[in-house]
């Protein structure tokens, strides 16, 4: 994945495993927070970050066209900035990459899933409060703990 550095404006590779955490721009030595908005991914990114992540993973399953899903949206970013360093929060596009949402059995949008350690934790169709999806990543990481 390649994040931008917040000082000096350059890329910087940062593996999967390492998104939840802090770092340095290579370029600048400036701090490189870690990732605090939710990440549009595709089938091999999700697949990659999923399997390396060491925090839990909110997988928000939308469309563009999905009145509801553009409704969630908000909560979604918040939560994504609320929970930076402690989870992540992935955009999985479903008119884009249906087949990642096949394989949760997903049928209508929005669909929230939350993995930790590569198993689902929780999933739930429906708009929910962001306070609702932090407390679903709060209790995945206290359940491997």
């Amino acid at each position: 994945m390649t994040r931008t550095c917040p000082s000096c404006g350059r890329g910087n590779r940062v593996p999967a495993r390492h998104l939840a955490d802090r770092g340095r721009c290579g370029a600048c030595r400036a701090d490189l927070p870690p990732l605090s908005a939710p990440l549009d991914v595709d089938a091999a990114q999700f697949d990659a970050i999923v399997a390396e992540a060491r925090v839990p993973v909110l997988v928000d399953f939308w469309a563009p066209w999905c009145g509801p899903c553009r409704m969630a949206a908000p909560a979604v970013a918040t939560v994504a900035g609320d929970m930076a360093g402690r989870a992540l929060v992935l955009k999985v596009n479903t008119d884009v990459h249906p087949e990642v949402a096949g394989r949760f059995g997903v049928q209508g949008i929005p669909n929230f899933v939350v993995l930790h350690r590569g198993r689902v934790a929780h999933q739930q169709a429906g708009v929910v409060p962001a306070g609702e999806m932090a407390r679903w990543l709060a209790d995945a990481a206290d359940a491997t703990a």
